[in-house]
């Protein structure tokens, strides 16, 4: 579900009640283990982290006009998703946060691509999601992009 907020505030504040609170707490988590030069604002519609084109002017190959997306969060009709273009572009980091998930969570993990599904709030992993969030820099981020997508 797409949110027409315009701040990160206003989009939590909109959220169900039962979800204000743990996204609140995802937030927060990711904004203390957030590497320096990412920005939090909202990108398509939801939550979103990314390199700002302050940093890479060049900004998202398929909508320029957009700075470069790294990761987001959503509140979804059925679960909270959190989304992180790292395990996508690196299957390294997919296997790590796969293998440590069940250390976190005794929820049968529910991942796509670069999408973990939460049905219940109480599931998240808090402390996997920061241990994520820190392992790729903005540098590290353009780099993979580039190598993927740049000719």
């Amino acid at each position: 579900m797409t949110s027409k907020a315009a701040t990160v505030d206003q989009y939590i504040n909109e959220a169900p009640d039962d979800r204000r609170e743990a996204l609140q707490k995802l937030r927060s988590i990711i904004l203390e283990n957030l590497p320096e030069g990412f920005q939090e604002g909202i990108s398509y519609g939801m939550v979103g982290y990314f390199v700002p084109h302050s940093i890479y002017p060049a900004g998202y190959h398929c909508t320029p006009e957009l700075p470069l997306p790294f990761m987001s969060f959503a509140s979804q009709k059925n679960s909270i998703n959190f989304y992180h273009m790292g395990i996508y572009a690196k299957p390294e980091l997919y296997d790590w946060f796969v293998s440590e998930y069940p250390k976190h969570s005794k929820q049968k993990l529910d991942i796509g691509k670069s999408c973990l599904r939460i049905k219940k709030p109480e599931n998240i992993p808090f402390e996997l999601i920061g241990e994520l969030v820190k392992k790729i820099t903005v540098p590290d981020w353009i780099a993979t992009y580039e190598a993927a997508f740049k000719k």
